[in-house]
Parts: structure tokens; sequence; C-alpha cells
């Protein structure tokens, strides 16, 4: 069960979050802030207000500045005007699963709240700049991240993608915090060995793999967007997604994009898409699924990138 400590302050997003549960993933700020970013709270009485406006234990209360859901065994959780992310544990919950789901679905609602366009995927820092890998769960986007930090480049984001508009209009993505996910098959290619690491909660062959010493702690302007596809062919392919097709891939690629519409941004949404569009390259990169690909993967962005090192 988890218990109620000491305020703890970290930093994520370029965001100070005061939080009443441990967070190890994330960058420790040794000083608090008058007044943090985010609050992350544990309230016992939650999980009876959910059920005061929900009969459905599955169900995704949105509306503006206020998104509620309730996971069966583990947690009742709030996310409230970008600024509160409130937990209600169920009794015997291990902290592990709540992590997933705060760093997560949570930070994801909180970031559109905040009006920060979160995409899903992981963004590395090349030359300067930050490349976004989108794909559904399982296409290979953390693979091809670590593949990228083992030729010497650096993480901005794992899983969820922050992406901010400058005053000129220029999309940045913000560094989140220095981790990453990987399945025990990719730890195993890259020459890893699964029992170093922690795994997930509930993901016996899923493991965090800390990267402090590639890690990219700078906001950098977004360049361009992979979109990351598994096929049956045997050769990987690459193509520029062009003009008016690019808005798909980013609105299918937005992490909970069934949060807009509820949360009323679909106005802000597309402008802000419109925004990243017109200054980002947009490709499809097609991996084979019958065989370990991920170094060509880095060879093919490179090269279409004219990025060689």
């Amino acid at each position: 069960m988890l218990e109620i400590k000491q305020k703890l302050i970290y930093k994520a997003f370029g965001l100070t979050i005061s939080s009443d549960m441990d967070l190890p993933e994330l960058i420790k700020v040794s000083e608090q802030q008058e007044v943090a970013d985010i609050e992350i709270l544990i309230d016992p009485d939650l999980t009876p207000l959910y059920f005061e406006v929900s009969e459905d234990p599955n169900q995704f209360l949105v509306k503006e500045n206020l998104t509620m859901f309730h996971i069966p065994e583990i947690a009742t959780f709030s996310i409230q005007d970008g600024k509160r992310i409130t937990v209600s544990p169920m009794k015997e919950v291990e902290e592990g699963e709540i992590r997933l789901l705060v760093l997560g679905t949570c930070m994801g609602a909180i970031l559109m709240q905040r009006k920060i366009f979160p995409l899903h995927g992981s963004a590395l820092a090349i030359n300067g700049k930050a490349y976004a890998i989108v794909g559904d769960s399982g296409a290979g986007k953390s693979t091809l991240a670590s593949a990228f930090i083992t030729r010497g480049y650096q993480l901005l984001s794992d899983d969820v993608i922050a992406i901010t508009l400058s005053d000129d209009n220029i999309p940045y993505v913000t560094p989140s915090y220095p981790q990453q996910k990987l399945w025990e098959d990719s730890l195993t290619k890259f020459g890893l060995v699964s029992s170093n690491y922690q795994s997930l909660y509930g993901r016996v062959d899923k493991y965090y793999i800390p990267v402090s010493t590639s890690y990219c702690t700078e906001s950098l302007p977004l360049a361009g967007v992979i979109e990351l596809v598994k096929t049956e062919n045997e050769e990987v392919e690459i193509r520029l997604i062009e003009k008016l097709d690019r808005f798909y891939p980013l609105f299918y690629h937005t992490y909970r994009n069934f949060f807009i519409p509820g949360l009323g941004l679909v106005d802000w949404h597309f402008k802000t898409s419109a925004s990243i569009l017109h200054h980002i390259q947009m490709f499809q990169l097609s991996r084979p699924v019958s065989s370990f690909t991920a170094p060509q993967l880095v060879s093919t962005i490179l090269e279409t990138l004219h990025l060689e090192e």
C-alpha cells in the first residue's frame, strides 16, 4: 500500500513536480520552489467520488480541465487543471503499477491540459535537433532509440514526447527523464543482461533501462518525425510523407488522443499540428519482422536525413 511520505521534488518535461510518492525514474531536485508546477497527491477518498459520477469502472471521464479513470484492483486517478494528479490506491497495490500509470496516462493528460503537445514515441538528439520515432505499441520505437544510443546519440524522451511551440511557432522537444523501457529480446540483441535491470510491474519480459550518461537535458527544435511500422517484406524501406497526408499520423500518434475532444482541444490540436508540420519532415520507415534490423534502420534514417556520421 502506498504511504504518504515527505514531499519529494522532481523535474520532468521541463516541469517541477511535488509528489507524495517516490518517483525514482525522475530527476530529483534538491531545493523546493515556492510553488511546484505539478502536485502528485495520495487521497483515499477519490474512489468513492469517481463512482458517484460513473458506474463503469473502465470508463474515462474527460471534460475540460478534468480527467478521471479507475483501474480495478489498482487505483483511481484524477488529473485536474494541468496542475494536480490525485491517486487513490487500492489495498496491497504495488508502487510500480501506480508509477507506470502516473508517468504514462496521467502525465499525458497533464500535458494536454497545459496545452503541451504529447506524442507517443521516443525522441532523440541528433546533431543539435530532435527527431521523434512514433509508432504502434510493439513497433520497435524504444529498440530503435537504443540503437541510436549505441551509436553515440542521446535520448530526449521515451514513451511520452512533450512538444511546445516557441514564440515564433517553432516546435521544441522538452526532455522527459533519463530512462527507457525495453523488451528482453531487445536487451539480448544489444548484449545486455536482463538480470541487471528492474522489470516493469506485470511485464516480466520488459525492463527499465537507465540512460543517464546518454541523456540530453536541453530542449531542442523538432526537425523530423519518423513513423515506424512493421512489414512482412524482407527489405527496410523509407518514404517521405507529404503535404496533408502528414496530419493523420500526427493525430494518430498523439499520446491518448481520445482525450482531445473531451478536453475541448480539437481546435488547439489542429492548429498546433499545423505549426509543427510547417517546420518538420515526416517519414514512414518499414522494418522487417523477420530479422533484427535496428542498426540498419539507424543508418537508413541518417542517410535519408543527410546526417551520416
